[in-house]
């Protein structure tokens, strides 16, 4: 359905003013029907026993807001600017999602509607009722952590903000059901179809491009990548509920409590193996280039068995994780 946005309603000032005049002037005209007509007395006790309901219609909005109506079960319009309006008493402002309060910012108390949140245990609890506007402000969705397998399958505990806004009001309250429960729903969803295509860290021959050819991509490692991703595939399911996806951060990234110990200790065996290749290869440059330089000096000459003796020396001496103790040798070299 098309937003259809009203904009000739916007005379609220005017209207209130004429309702009070009437409503004051029936006073005299039941008054005076009394006493010379009774037609005049029947017209004036009825517009005093209705005549509030014109005030009914009477909307304000602040800014940021809008107002969806209804009368009689068809869609009048959309109050979107801020202002004080009239319109037909009769008609009823929509919104499913009033009572839905998912935890996120923009569920903020209607102040014509006051609703009273009671916190027990860090849980948020309702107590009175909400008002009908729809927010237009940007909000922010921060889902609770899930724990979804990456693509090696590893159980990986991930959080994602998301910021959003209603952009058409008609398609989020007539397209959908609840369009803060199909945000939130969609959100979830959009969070494990992506993160099962990433390992938790780089991988090799793993393709989380869909291009055939093995990458660098990781959870850890392509945060903003996986995020944008995360970002398309929730517009793409809540566009025709009228939202528009602002940005998508990942909030929270770890293993999941059950591995996390063991991963650990990957990654430090992983850290000492890198670290541990590099002192070799550290060391093995520096025995070539002692071995070079005797040679080249003309300082001793050694035979096959004494280069290789010296250089086992020097690699210990070298590679060891403790000092050396060195060892005077008083007699002959050979």
């Amino acid at each position: 359905m098309k937003e259809k946005v009203l904009n000739k309603n916007s005379n609220g000032f005017a209207m209130l003013a004429l309702w009070i005049i009437l409503y004051i002037a029936a006073i005299p005209v039941t008054i005076f029907g009394a006493a010379a007509n009774g037609l005049l007395m029947i017209i004036g006790i009825l517009w005093l026993c209705l005549g509030w309901i014109p005030f009914l219609g009477l909307k304000v909005l602040g800014p940021q807001e809008a107002l969806v109506l209804t009368l009689f079960g068809s869609y009048v319009g959309t109050l979107k600017d801020a202002g004080f309006y009239w319109v037909n008493p009769f008609c009823v402002s929509v919104n499913p999602a009033a009572e839905t309060h998912l935890g996120q910012s923009g569920d903020v108390e209607a102040k014509a509607h006051p609703l009273v949140i009671a916190a027990q245990n860090g849980t948020q609890v309702k107590v009175g009722g909400s008002g009908k506007k729809i927010s237009l402000k940007i909000m922010t969705l921060s889902n609770a952590k899930q724990k979804v397998n990456d693509v090696l399958g590893n159980p990986v505990e991930i959080g994602v903000a998301v910021m959003w806004r209603v952009t058409d009001t008609a398609s989020a309250v007539f397209t959908v059901d609840n369009y803060k429960e199909y945000l939130s729903l969609q959100s979830d969803a959009a969070v494990r179809n992506i993160v099962k295509l990433y390992p938790y860290d780089m991988a090799q021959n793993v393709d989380t491009t869909g291009d055939g050819q093995a990458d660098d991509g990781s959870l850890r490692g392509s945060t903003e990548l996986v995020a944008k991703r995360i970002k398309e595939e929730i517009q793409s399911k809540v566009e025709t509920a009228g939202i528009e996806i602002i940005d998508a951060r990942i909030t929270y990234l770890a293993y999941a409590p059950e591995i996390a110990a063991s991963m650990l200790q990957r990654q430090q065996a992983s850290a000492l193996i890198d670290a541990r290749k590099m002192i070799v290869d550290g060391a093995v440059g520096m025995v070539e280039m002692a071995l070079d330089k005797l040679k080249e000096d003309g300082v001793v000459s050694l035979d096959e068995e004494r280069k290789a003796a010296m250089v086992s020396n020097l690699l210990v001496v070298l590679c060891g994780n403790h000092d050396a103790q060195p060892v005077v040798n008083s007699g002959s070299l050979y």
